[in-house]
């Protein structure tokens, strides 16, 4: 074997957190290199983010063209959605951002190794064949979909198999209620597929804020979804007819659930280890993700790690912080940079769109004390739907602490809401007050207006 190829900084995983890390090093002059087996832009780009954006706005134009006679337009619909107009024009765009990422790549002069890398000892991968070392690697290899280990499970779809279909499938059952779950079987709903999702407990979206929680909930169910509480999927079986069955036992007791074109598995995600980690000396935790303390550190030295293969905050602009801020703590230097996980905004797409921000009202009252909490919460109809005769809710939330009532929870779900979170994000991390929210002008009308107004 050839002997190492020698970098400054070498960083396994070329999707966004990963990318972000090697080109602000790249810019502190420092010689690096990317190692990635698939397309430019981890699943975010690929399978993830970029796309489900893509198809969340097809299901929204849907809506809107249901909508349109009631805005005095005479819009007839003609056949079936194409499916795979939208996936051809969708599959270009992909690969002209892939190529987008390979052009940055050469012009920071990092460069591109193509395959997977494997640990052989410490700070040295081998990749096809050839070593490499470094002095310092970061671990950024991200994650793939779970999948339920149940009888059947070849027959189920993830959501990586979701962008690969041809066609809309028409019956469609999705297995998991998590963000990923509730952004595709609203995608589907809006698109026309009839849509079942399979809840474990009595509310999707577990995680997030309970007004959120019932407010989506009863806005999928409006929409058309059948929701399936306290349900577990026990196995899934494909007649002669080719159509797939699923038995699904509810709050305790076995059902067959059928007929489904498609079974979508949306149950979580693991971290890609199988990178010869005991090699390096890399931990990690008992759920299996790699171990890092505040800096992104692992176990092993001058080995760091960041973004999903992580665990924590499993969002593209979050691995995209933590591998600048760590490429400005070791190469700038800036001995102090380091992600700050405090009010982290995010977004579901789901039909409605949420945006949240901070505490949940429980987390709230848990941290901070009960007697300490002061919640303002409004529900109403935006104004687009005015005219319409289809309805959809809008709900806004601020969680209080304090007597000066600084705002350390935000939540709202409802039309626009994705494009409103992230100045209200920067509000939160400068520490505003409910009396600083009420201090600034409304905008009429906006629903947003409603988060200054508040009473």
């Amino acid at each position: 074997m050839a002997a190492p190829k020698e970098y400054q900084l070498l960083v396994l995983g070329g999707g966004s957190g990963g990318l972000g890390c090697a080109r602000r090093a790249a810019e502190f002059g420092v010689k690096a290199a990317v190692v990635e087996m698939g397309p430019m832009g981890g699943t975010c780009v690929n399978v993830g983010c970029v796309p489900k954006k893509v198809m969340y706005n097809a299901g929204t134009m849907m809506e809107h063209l249901h909508d349109a006679a009631d805005y005095g337009f005479d819009v007839t619909i003609n056949g079936d959605f194409q499916w795979g107009k939208i996936k051809e024009k969708r599959d270009a765009y992909i690969k002209r951002l892939n190529g987008i990422y390979d052009r940055n790549l050469a012009k920071g002069d990092i460069d591109k190794i193509v395959g997977k890398a494997v640990f052989v000892g410490p700070k040295t991968v081998e990749v096809e064949g050839q070593l490499y070392t470094a002095d310092k690697i970061v671990i950024a290899t991200g994650g793939y979909p779970a999948v339920l280990d149940i009888p059947g499970k070849e027959l189920a779809i993830t959501s990586d198999g979701f962008f690969e279909l041809e066609t809309l499938p028409k019956r469609v059952l999705v297995v998991g209620s998590g963000y990923i779950g509730v952004e595709m079987a609203g995608i589907l709903n809006a698109l026309g597929s009839d849509v079942t999702i399979s809840v474990r407990s009595d509310h999707v979206l577990r995680t997030f804020d309970d007004s959120l929680r019932q407010t989506l909930q009863d806005e999928m169910i409006a929409a058309g979804i059948k929701v399936i509480h306290h349900s577990k999927v026990a196995s899934i079986a494909k007649g002669d007819d080719g159509v797939l069955h699923a038995d699904i036992e509810v709050a305790g007791e076995k059902q067959e659930f059928a007929p489904f074109d498609t079974v979508l598995m949306a149950v979580g995600r693991n971290p890609h280890t199988d990178i010869g980690l005991d090699k390096a000396g890399v931990n990690l935790t008992k759920s299996g993700y790699i171990e890092v303390d505040e800096w992104q550190q692992t176990s092993a030295e001058d080995v760091f790690a960041l973004g999903d293969v992580c665990g924590k905050y499993e969002l593209t602009p979050v691995a995209i912080s933590t591998g600048r801020k760590l490429s400005h703590r070791l190469f700038e230097p800036n001995p102090k940079s380091k992600q700050n996980w405090d009010f982290i905004p995010t977004v579901v797409f789901s039909h409605p769109p949420i945006g949240t921000c901070g505490y949940t009202e429980d987390e709230a009252r848990c941290l901070y004390g009960e007697d300490t909490i002061k919640v303002y919460k409004t529900t109403f109809t935006n104004m687009y739907h005015a005219m319409t005769e289809r309805k959809t809710k809008t709900m806004m939330k601020l969680v209080c602490t304090g007597p000066e009532e600084r705002v350390v929870g935000l939540h709202m779900i409802g039309i626009g809401c994705d494009e409103m979170l992230q100045g209200f994000g920067v509000a939160m991390k400068m520490g505003a007050t409910k009396a600083q929210f009420d201090s600034c002008v409304a905008i009429h009308p906006t629903s947003s207006e409603e988060l200054v107004t508040m009473r």
